[in-house]
């Protein structure tokens, strides 16, 4: 099984001290919820912190690393954070969560591993988003690894080179496509994660003359059947009631036109023609890659 991970790569000038607190920022009421403490640690000063890498792909590794501690950590606290280690950034997420067995860590940067169904069971929705993560690091010219005990926590760290940045952006044609993406946008976001729903506000919702959210595929149907102008869906795969690709099938008997984007954590090979297959115009995986998002919007609706 191979995962669909975009391939594109955008260096941009960021800076990190933002980034991070932004993170912790985004995550602070759903920690909060669960009773965590989250907080974070800066390791450079504010001139320093300007760095030159990929900005969508840092952001998706720290954003999957910070949800899959807040999931897995029932009491006590999260911390994001990074150091400058021999011209390397060596970011951090460390939790006080359940830990990972000597055993699992081996497998854990792969989602499934046959013969191993308690790990599957045990860390079910984490371990696809750390094989992108990997996945996104080694893009990034990095590794990533695991320091964890059973009872004791565990700490996910991860590198990436240290290129001090020029504060001039450098412009790439998926950047271009963001800034011309058209305005005239009716979006139905279909996905039962709160978390994917926020992203989504952020990233969409500046886009959309009207937008709509359903939390499982037998919502989507209703608010598509009653709002005949949303021209765009991004369609969740696995959801309770009803998943994306029943719902799709559904909405295509009656509407043929609409752009329906599947999207999903489970990102195998595969997919993308088992999402096709039921009625979607395209496929993109998690964690969703901002610039890619935009430039298929531009693809279908420009």
């Amino acid at each position: 099984m191979t995962l669909l991970v975009s391939q594109e790569f955008a260096i941009t000038d960021i800076n990190i001290n933002e980034q991070i607190k932004s993170i912790c920022r985004f995550f602070r009421l759903e920690a909060e919820q669960k009773g965590l403490h989250l907080s974070f640690k800066n390791g450079l000063n504010s001139t320093e912190a300007l760095i030159g890498t990929d900005r969508e792909k840092l952001y998706a590794v720290l954003t999957n690393l910070v949800k899959n501690a807040i999931k897995f950590t029932q009491t006590g606290s999260i911390e994001l954070g990074y150091n400058l280690k021999n011209k390397l950034l060596e970011f951090y997420v460390k939790d006080t969560g359940q830990g990972i067995s000597e055993e699992h860590i081996k497998v854990i940067f792969e989602r499934f591993r046959q013969g191993n169904q308690s790990l599957n069971q045990t860390y079910e929705g984490s371990g696809l988003g750390l094989a992108i993560s990997k996945a996104y690091v080694k893009m990034l010219g990095g590794k990533i690894w695991v320091e964890s005990k059973v009872g004791q926590g565990t700490t996910i760290r991860f590198t990436i080179p240290y290129i001090n940045g020029t504060n001039k952006p450098h412009q790439t044609v998926a950047e271009e496509e963001e800034i011309k993406a058209t305005q005239n946008l009716e979006v139905l976001v279909v996905d039962d994660e709160e978390t994917s729903q926020r992203l989504f506000d952020i990233m969409i919702r500046p886009f959309s003359t009207n937008y709509f959210q359903a939390v499982n595929g037998h919502e989507a149907v209703e608010i598509c059947r009653q709002n005949p102008g949303i021209n765009l869906i991004l369609m969740d795969i696995n959801m309770p009631i009803m998943n994306g690709y029943e719902a799709t099938r559904q909405i295509r008997k009656f509407n043929k036109e609409v752009v329906i984007i599947a999207q999903t954590a489970y990102a195998l090979s595969g997919d993308r023609e088992k999402a096709i297959k039921a009625g979607c115009s395209n496929y993109i995986s998690k964690p969703i890659d901002h610039l890619e998002l935009i430039s298929l919007i531009n693809q279908y609706l420009s």
